[in-house]
């Protein structure tokens, strides 16, 4: 999806959400946004949107990786829960957490393979590397475990959020950066 593509849809749905619910922007205390990985430009959009609503509200960000969101999505569904995002190029970004989705070792990108070592015999998987990876993650591991949840985050986002932002946490808009796992995949320019 193009940035302008992008553009024209969220700020729309953002002020049908606000209208749905009553709110005016006026009267949102914090923004939390998922920081990455993921494409760049759904990033840099993402970012951008909520950088300008909290710069023109005054009020603080949080920025959560977005891994780590999916990963509190099937929290006690298994011993080990890893989360994988489809990084192109048969590649993954991922993570492993242990079952209260505390992150174990870093985030990164690699070939599903790679996350799939020393795992505990019930692990539990999310995220859009998942389902194009299935086959190869059961050759590994028989016994995984693909718990039925959607992958809207925005809902989790905001359960993780709002305690940390309540608690204090957060920064000037300015401050949120994106999570980048891998450089930019830059074109030549076409003739």
């Amino acid at each position: 999806m193009t940035a302008a593509l992008h553009s024209r849809r969220l700020l729309p749905a953002i002020e049908l959400l606000l209208g749905s619910a009553g709110l005016r922007p006026a009267e949102i205390d914090a923004y939390a946004v998922t920081i990455g990985p993921g494409s760049f430009t759904g990033l840099r959009v993402g970012l951008a949107t909520v950088q300008g609503l909290a710069l023109a509200a005054g009020v603080r960000c949080l920025g959560l990786p977005t891994l780590d969101v999916l990963a509190a999505r099937i929290a006690g569904t298994a011993d080990a829960l890893v989360a994988l995002m489809d990084a192109q190029r048969d590649e993954v970004f991922g993570a492993v957490y242990d079952g209260a989705a505390r992150l174990q070792g870093d985030r990164r990108i690699g070939v599903v393979e790679s996350f799939l070592e020393a795992l505990p015999e019930r692990t539990a998987f999310l995220g859009d590397g998942v389902a194009q990876h299935r086959d190869r993650i059961l050759a590994r591991l028989p016994t995984a475990v693909f718990p039925p949840r959607s992958r809207y985050l925005a809902g989790t986002l905001g359960l993780l959020a709002e305690p940390r932002l309540a608690g204090g946490e957060g920064a000037p808009p300015d401050a949120l950066r994106p999570l980048y796992l891998r450089g930019a995949h830059l074109r030549g320019a076409r003739a």
